[in-house]
Parts: structure tokens; C-alpha cells; sequence
């Protein structure tokens, strides 16, 4: 009893890792795109990350190659989140506010929704279609033209590559959930990366040239909390998360990761945080909450 009980606060303190790091990791991102070209800045946080995750396997000797089997969802998850969403997180955040990023870019589960009832031919209760109904309202406020310009070009790109990098990050997801695992989803990670890696530095040698980059220690700090946190000790710290605790219970909490962005945006940014914003984040958190519970307990 005592050792479950003891399991349960570290899965639960592991979770307030995951929540923290990649909440805090949308700022951070925001503030390396204002110094360094975004892709190579993704370039950086990715390499960093490889290495972190690499050093951790070894460690925990859970290094492997990978399988045949797994091949093609190396490539799909590499090059859609690792590379795609990364990248487009970048180029969008050099446009739009850090705290409205991130709950445009959690918008991902609205899209996850459709796409697997279209394509894994998952269910749709009403009670997910009432998450997926509310959500969208919460989405659609973001765009009112009473709170958004619309005649602002750059904001229309930074909030459009900020939505389309969370349609990439759900067609990664729904390709992982109809993949059939041979290694684990943690130690084909390190592969994942290894591969954005490289067509991440051939990306950024066509599009941006040679790497301008001035190092500072508030930059260096960056570029390791990037690699290093918001990615391999989260990930891994979700990895861990997931062996712990149940899905309902671990997909709820990971809701409050954009609740964490919008408040470091503020402290460390000084982002106005403005009624439209708050409304939304509550209208497309909430109808996530709704499908995920209905989701999890029919699962």
C-alpha cells in the first residue's frame, strides 16, 4: 500500500514535470526566435534534446535500433512533429503572442477527434461531439473581429502556421495510434529526433543560409532548457507518467500545460492576458475535457 501510495505522488510530481516544461517551453521558444533564426533555433533545441535522450538510454539500457516494423512510424512522427511542428512553431511565434500560441497550438485534440472517427473508424457519442461543438466555439472566439485583426498580415500568418502546425501534430497522432509498436514509443524518440535532425539542417541551409548565432547565457540557457527539459526529462517524465497513472487522469492534467503557458507568458513576457483570451482557453479546454473523459471511459 505504501509503495503504490508513494508511486502515485512520484507519477503525479512526474506529471507537474511534464505540465511545467512544456508549458514554459512555448515562452522560451518565443524568446529564442527573437534572437536566432527560427529553424535554425529549432536545429539547436532538437540536437540538444538528441543528446540528453541518447545518454538516457544508455543509461537506463533501454537503447535499441529500430525494428523494421517501426520504420514507418519513425518517419511519420519525425518529420510531422518533430520537424513540422516545430518548425511552424517557430515561424508562428515570431508573429503571435507565446500565451495565445500554445491554446491555438492544443487546439490539436479538436482536430484528433474527427480524423480518427474518419480514419480508425473510432466512435463519435454525443457527449464528444458536444466537446468537439464547444471547443470549436472557443476556437472561433479567438477570430472574432471584434478582438482580432484580420486586416493584419502577419498575424494571419503567425496564428495560420501556429494551426497548422497542431493539424500536423494530429495527423502524427493518429498515425501512432493505428501503428503497431515493435520497440517503444520512448526509445524510437531518440530516432524520431535523429532523423528531424538532419532534414532539419538541410531545411535551414536552403531557407535561412548559414547559421547566425550569438551566444549569451541567457540564450545558452534557452537553448538547454529547450533541449534538455521541455524535451528529454519531459518526455521521459511522461514516458514514466504513463506507466503510473490512467489515461483519463493523466489526459486531464496535461490540460493545465496551456493554463502555464498563458501565466509564464505574462511573468516573463509581460503578455496581456485579456477576457477573450481566458474565455477561449476555458470553451476548447473544456470540450477536450468532455471528449477525453468519454473517450477514456469507453476505452
Amino acid at each position: 500500500m505504501l509503495r503504490t501510495m508513494s508511486e502515485r505522488r512520484l507519477a503525479f510530481f512526474l506529471l507537474a514535470v511534464v505540465v511545467l516544461g512544456w508549458g514554459c517551453a512555448w515562452v522560451v521558444i518565443k524568446l529564442i526566435v527573437l534572437q536566432v533564426a527560427p529553424i535554425w533555433g529549432t536545429v539547436v533545441r532538437s540536437v540538444i534534446g538528441s543528446i540528453g535522450l541518447l545518454i538516457l538510454l544508455l543509461l537506463s539500457r533501454q537503447f535499441t535500433w529500430p525494428k523494421r516494423g517501426d520504420l514507418p512510424v519513425v518517419l511519420v512522427s519525425g518529420l510531422l512533429h518533430s520537424v513540422a511542428f516545430g518548425v511552424l512553431i517557430s515561424f508562428g511565434l515570431k508573429y503571435v503572442p507565446a500565451g495565445r500560441s500554445i491554446v491555438l497550438g492544443y487546439t490539436t485534440p479538436l482536430w484528433v477527434a474527427p480524423g480518427a472517427w474518419l480514419f480508425l473508424r473510432e466512435t463519435m457519442p454525443p457527449l464528444r461531439l458536444l466537446g468537439l461543438a464547444i471547443g470549436m466555439v472557443g476556437l472561433l472566439l479567438l477570430f472574432n473581429p471584434l478582438n482580432f485583426d484580420w486586416g493584419n498580415r502577419n498575424a494571419l500568418i503567425g496564428n495560420g502556421l501556429i494551426l497548422l502546425s497542431a493539424f500536423c501534430w494530429s495527423i502524427s497522432i493518429l498515425y501512432v495510434r493505428a501503428h503497431r509498436w515493435v520497440s517503444s514509443p520512448f526509445q524510437l524518440l531518440f530516432w524520431q529526433m535523429m532523423l528531424a535532425n538532419v532534414v532539419l539542417v538541410l531545411l535551414a541551409i536552403v531557407v535561412e543560409g548559414r547559421p547566425h548565432i550569438v551566444l549569451n547565457p541567457a540564450l545558452i540557457a534557452e537553448f538547454v532548457y529547450g533541449g534538455l527539459v521541455a524535451s528529454t526529462l519531459a518526455f521521459w517524465a511522461m514516458h514514466e507518467v504513463n506507466r503510473r497513472l490512467p489515461a483519463t487522469t493523466t489526459s486531464l492534467c496535461i490540460l493545465a500545460t496551456p493554463v502555464v503557458g498563458i501565466i509564464s507568458s505574462t511573468l516573463m513576457l509581460g503578455e496581456v492576458i485579456d477576457w477573450p483570451l481566458i474565455l477561449s482557453t476555458m470553451l476548447i479546454l473544456g470540450g477536450i475535457a468532455v471528449g477525453t473523459i468519454r473517450r477514456n471511459s469507453t476505452a
